[in-house]
C-alpha cells in the first residue's frame, strides 16, 4: 500500500512537473502529437503485440514519426506527420491550399468587398454589433485564392498562412494513412489493414486525435457558452478545429436558427390574433350561450348524454389555431421553407469558396478499408480484387461491383427490414389508437370518462405520452439495426455510407413520429358513422372529434411529442455523456473493479486527459442532423394546427447550438476532420418534406378545419355572418335507432327522445333518414377544389422562388470565374518563367560544358607541344 501511495505521489508529481514544452508535444519538445494510439500494456497478448509490431513499422515506411509512452497502465503512442509526409499525402487527396497573393487578385477582392457593403449591411451591422464576434481573439480572416496542393507548385503555396494545412487537415491526412497500413505479413488482404479493423478486434482500444488547450479554451469561452446563445459562431475557427463537416453542420444549424425568427414573429402574431378576435368567433359563442342541445354519448355502452356547452373552454381554444390566419399562416409556413432552404444553398456555397471546397465533390473519395474487405470476401469479386505492380507487389484493387447480381440481395434486404420496422411502427400506433378507444369504451382509471375533461385534456395527453415512450424505444432498437444494415450493403465511400444509412433512419423516423400525427389530422372523426351504424374497429367504435374539430387535439399532440422529444434528445446527448464520462474518469483515478490500486490511470497531458473522452465516430453528426430535421418536419408539416411551433424551435435551436458546441468540446475527442461541400443528403430530405408539407396543409386545412364548411355555408344559406352556422353542422338522430342503447342507469337524461352529433346527415324524418344531403357533397367538392387550387399557388409559387433564388449568387460566380481565369494566367506564367530558368540553365550547363572542352583541348595542344619540345 505504502509502495502504491509513493508511485501515485510521484506520478501526482509528474502531472503537476509536467513542461508546456511536452504536454502534446514528443519528448524532445518540438514534434507536435498529431494522433495517438493507446493499448493495454500489461495485459497485451502476444498475437496482438505481433499485429502492433508490424502495423508500427508500416506507419513508419510510410514516412510517420512515433514515440512511446509507457508510464502507466495504458500505453501511448504518439505519432507525428512530417512535412514531407503531409505535402505527399496532399497532393493524393488533392486538397486545396491558400496560394502565395497574386497580382490582380486585390482588384477581384475589394470589389467583392464593395459590392457586399452596401448601405445597408452597414447600416444592419452596426445595428447588431452586440452579437459580432470578438474580433481580438477570432480576426477576420483575409480572402485567399485556393489550388489544389502539387509539390511541383509548392514556390506557389503561402505555406505561413494559418490555414496551409491546418490541424484538422492533418489529422483527416494521417487518419488516411492509418486506415490503410496492414497488420499481418506475407497474406496481405483488405481483412487486415486500418486502424479501425484493429480498435474492433481489441489489439489498440482507441484512435484519437487530440484537443487543442488554447484553441479549446477560447472555443469554450466564446462559442460553446450559453451566454453567448446571441453572438454569431466563429465558423473560421470551427472549421480549422474540427473540419468542414462539422463546421457546415453549425454554420447550417446557425442558418437555421437564425431563419426561424420572422417565421416565430409571424407566428406569434397569428396566435394573437386568435387572441383578440375571441369574442367575435360564432361557434364558441353559439356553444358556451347554448343551454338546451344535448349531445350522442361518445361510446356504446358506459357513456351518458351531454350537454354541448361543457365544451366551451376546448372550443374557445380551438378558436385559437382554428381562424381566419390559419390559412395565412400555413401559406406563410409554405413559402418560408422554399426560401429557407434556397437561401441556405447561397450562403453555403460563399462558405465552401472561402475553405477552398469548391468543386469538391465525394467522387474525389478514396474506398472504405470495409468495403474493400467486403468484395474481398465475395468469390464473384475475389480474383478483381487484387492485382500486382511492376515489383511483383500484390495490391488492393476497386473493381466494378455490378448491382442486380451483387449489390440488389443487400440493399433489397436491408431496405426489406426497414420496411418491417415501419409496420412495426404502424402497429405499435394502431395499438395507441385502440388503447383510446377503448378507453371511451369503458370506465377509465384516469377519471369521469363523462367529463370534458377526460375527454378534451386527460385522454390525448396520456396517449401522447405513451406515444412518445413507445417512439423513443422503437428509435433505440432500429437506430442500431441500420448501421448493422448499412454495413451489409456494398457502400464504396464514406459518403454513401452515410447517406445510405440516413435514407433508412429517417424513414423511418418519419414514420414513427409523424404517423400519430397524420392520424389525428386526416383519419379521426372522418370515417366514424353515426349513431344507427357506427364504423368499428376490433368492435369498438372510432374516436370522434368535439364539435370545434380535431385541430386541438392535433395541437396538443404535437406540443407533446415535439417538446417531450427535445427533452429526451438534451438528456441523452447531455447528461449521458457526461456521466459516462465522470464514471470513466472516476473508474481509471481510483482504479474501481480493479485487483490492483496501480492500475489507475492519472490524467497528466493532453493525450491521457482525452483517453477519458467519448469516442468520436465517423457519422457522430447523425443524431444531432436528424434531430434539427425531425424538428422542421414537425413546424413545416403541423405547425398551423399551432402557430407557436417554429417559436419553440426557435427557442430550444438558440440552446442546441451550444449545447452540441459544450458537447464536442468537453464530453468527445476530437473528430478526424473531413471535406464536404454542403450538408449532404439532408437537403434532399428537406426539400421532400417541404413538397409534402404542402399537401398536408391542404388537406388539413380542408378536411380539419372550419374553413371551407364555413364559405360553403355563407354561400348557401345567404348567412354571412354565421349566426346559424352551429346548428347546421349538427345532425339530428331520434334515440330509439340507436344500434346500442346506452345503459344510463339514473341518468338525468333517460328520456331523450333526440340528441345530436356532428355530421351532414339527413334528420331522423326525411324520406331518405340518416343519408348525406346535397349540402355534404358540396362542402366535399369544396374541400377536393380547395385542395387542388391551394397545392398548385404554392407549388407555383415555390417553383418561381426556387428559380429567381439561384443556388450560387451572380456576385459568388463572377468572383470564382475571375480567380480561375486570374489563377490559370498566373500558372501558364509560373510555367514559362520555370521553362525559361531551364532553357537558360541548360545554356549554362552548355556554355560551361564548352568552356571546359575548350580549356581541355588548349591543354593538350600545350602539353603535346611540350612533349615534343622535350622529345626533340
Amino acid at each position: 500500500m505504502l509502495i502504491c501511495c509513493l508511485l501515485l505521489g510521484l506520478r501526482s508529481a509528474d502531472r503537476r512537473e509536467e513542461p508546456a514544452t511536452t504536454y502534446r508535444r514528443f519528448d524532445d519538445g518540438k514534434r507536435s502529437v498529431d494522433f495517438v494510439l493507446a493499448y493495454n500494456g500489461e495485459t497485451q497478448l502476444e498475437e496482438h503485440r505481433r499485429k502492433c509490431e508490424i502495423f508500427e513499422a508500416n506507419l513508419q515506411r510510410e514516412g510517420l514519426q512515433l514515440e512511446h509512452n509507457k508510464v502507466q497502465r495504458v500505453h501511448f503512442i504518439k505519432i507525428h506527420a512530417p512535412t514531407e509526409v503531409l505535402y505527399r499525402y496532399a497532393e493524393i487527396l488533392k486538397i486545396k491550399v491558400p496560394l502565395k497573393p497574386i497580382p490582380g487578385q486585390d482588384q477581384i477582392f475589394a470589389e467583392s468587398a464593395h459590392e457586399f457593403k452596401t448601405c445597408c449591411s452597414r447600416m444592419c451591422k452596426s445595428l447588431f454589433s452586440s452579437v459580432q464576434l470578438n474580433t481580438a481573439l477570432f480576426p477576420e480572416r483575409e480572402p485567399r485564392i485556393h489550388l489544389e496542393f502539387s509539390r511541383n507548385y509548392l514556390e506557389l503555396y503561402d505555406t505561413e498562412h494559418p490555414n496551409f494545412l491546418d490541424a484538422s487537415t492533418r489529422y483527416s491526412i494521417i487518419n488516411f494513412i492509418l486506415q490503410r497500413q496492414h497488420f499481418v505479413e506475407g497474406e496481405e488482404t483488405a481483412d487486415n489493414l486500418g486502424i479501425e479493423k484493429l480498435v474492433q478486434d481489441g489489439v489498440y482500444t482507441c484512435a484519437y486525435t487530440l484537443h487543442d488547450k488554447d484553441d479549446r479554451e477560447r472555443l469554450l469561452k466564446e462559442w460553446a457558452n450559453i451566454s453567448k446563445w446571441k453572438n454569431l459562431q466563429p465558423l473560421d475557427q470551427i472549421k480549422d478545429y474540427f473540419g468542414a463537416k462539422v463546421a457546415l453542420y453549425f454554420a447550417w444549424l446557425g442558418f437555421y436558427t437564425q431563419m426561424l425568427i420572422p417565421i416565430s414573429i409571424f407566428g406569434v402574431l397569428c396566435f394573437l390574433y386568435g387572441f383578440v378576435t375571441w369574442s367575435s368567433d360564432p361557434i364558441s359563442r353559439d356553444i358556451c350561450d347554448d343551454n338546451g342541445t344535448i349531445m350522442c354519448p361518445q361510446c356504446d355502452r358506459s357513456c351518458d348524454y351531454w350537454r354541448l356547452n361543457e365544451t366551451c373552454t376546448s372550443s374557445k381554444f380551438n378558436y385559437l389555431i382554428d381562424n381566419n390566419m390559419t390559412v395565412v399562416f400555413a401559406f406563410s409556413m409554405a413559402i418560408w421553407a422554399v426560401v429557407y432552404l434556397e437561401f441556405w444553398k447561397r450562403y453555403s456555397a460563399g462558405l465552401v469558396h472561402r475553405w477552398g471546397l469548391t468543386g469538391f465533390t465525394h467522387h474525389v473519395e478514396h474506398p472504405r478499408p470495409q468495403y474493400l474487405a467486403k468484395i474481398s470476401r465475395t468469390k464473384r469479386l475475389a480474383g478483381k480484387a487484387y492485382g500486382q505492380d511492376q515489383t511483383g507487389k500484390r495490391n488492393v484493387l476497386d473493381p466494378d461491383v455490378p448491382f442486380w447480381s451483387i449489390k440488389f440481395l443487400p440493399n433489397f434486404t436491408s431496405y426489406s427490414i426497414m420496411v418491417l420496422f415501419i409496420c412495426i411502427s404502424v402497429i405499435a400506433i394502431a395499438g395507441i389508437i385502440i388503447y383510446r378507444m377503448a378507453q371511451r369504451a369503458s370506465h377509465s382509471i384516469l377519471g369521469s370518462e363523462n367529463s370534458m375533461t377526460f375527454k378534451v385534456m386527460i385522454l390525448p395527453m396520456t396517449a401522447g405520452i405513451i406515444d412518445l415512450i413507445v417512439i423513443s424505444l422503437l428509435d433505440m432498437v432500429y437506430s442500431n439495426l441500420a448501421v448493422k444494415l448499412t454495413n451489409y450493403e456494398y457502400c464504396r465511400t464514406q459518403t454513401e455510407y452515410d447517406e445510405s444509412l440516413t435514407i433508412k433512419n429517417y424513414v423511418f423516423q418519419f414514420v414513427n413520429y409523424y404517423s400519430s400525427l397524420f392520424y389525428i389530422a386526416f383519419l379521426k372523426g372522418k370515417f366514424v358513422g353515426y349513431p344507427a351504424k357506427y364504423n368499428r374497429v376490433l368492435g369498438f367504435r372510432q374516436e370522434e372529434c368535439n364539435p370545434g374539430g380535431c385541430l386541438m387535439e392535433l395541437c396538443m399532440q404535437l406540443v407533446i411529442i415535439m417538446a417531450g422529444k427535445q427533452v429526451v434528445n438534451a438528456i441523452v446527448e447531455m447528461l449521458i455523456p457526461y456521466l459516462m464520462r465522470t464514471f470513466k474518469e472516476l473508474s481509471y483515478r481510483h482504479g474501481w473493479y480493479k485487483s490492483h490500486q496501480d492500475q489507475r490511470l492519472v490524467p497528466y497531458n493532453q493525450f491521457t486527459e482525452d483517453y477519458n473522452l467519448l469516442p468520436a465516430q465517423n457519422n457522430s453528426l447523425y443524431a444531432e442532423y436528424l434531430e434539427m430535421v425531425v424538428q422542421f418536419g414537425f413546424i413545416t408539416l403541423f405547425s398551423l394546427a399551432f402557430p407557436l411551433a417554429p417559436l419553440l424551435a426557435l427557442l430550444n435551436n438558440v440552446i442546441e447550438v451550444r449545447l452540441d458546441a459544450i458537447k464536442m468540446l468537453r464530453f468527445l475527442r476530437r473528430p478526424v476532420g473531413m471535406r464536404a461541400r454542403d450538408i449532404g443528403v439532408w437537403h434532399s430530405i428537406m426539400t421532400v418534406v417541404t413538397r409534402i408539407a404542402v399537401a398536408s396543409s391542404a388537406m388539413i386545412i380542408a378536411f380539419s378545419t372550419n374553413l371551407v364548411p364555413k364559405i360553403v355555408y355563407a354561400a348557401s344559406m345567404g348567412d354571412p355572418e354565421l349566426n346559424n352556422y352551429l346548428n347546421f353542422t349538427l345532425a339530428v338522430f331520434n334515440t330509439k335507432d340507436f344500434q346500442v342503447q346506452p345503459l344510463l342507469g339514473g341518468s338525468q337524461h333517460v328520456n331523450e327522445t333526440v340528441c345530436r352529433y356532428t355530421e351532414f346527415r339527413n334528420p331522423p324524418d326525411d324520406p331518405h333518414p340518416y343519408k348525406r344531403p346535397m349540402i355534404y357533397w358540396k362542402i366535399l367538392t369544396g374541400r377536393l377544389a380547395f385542395i387542388v387550387i391551394y397545392q398548385n399557388i404554392i407549388t407555383m409559387m415555390q417553383g418561381i422562388l426556387r428559380w429567381a433564388v439561384p443556388d450560387v449568387s451572380g456576385r459568388l460566380l463572377k468572383r470564382i470565374k475571375r480567380e480561375n481565369f486570374l489563377l490559370r494566367e498566373h500558372i501558364i506564367e509560373y510555367e514559362k518563367q520555370h521553362a525559361m530558368k531551364m532553357v537558360q540553365t541548360e545554356r549554362n550547363g552548355q556554355q560551361k560544358s564548352d568552356g571546359e572542352l575548350r580549356r581541355r583541348n588548349n591543354e593538350t595542344v600545350i602539353r603535346s607541344r611540350d612533349e615534343a619540345t622535350s622529345f626533340v
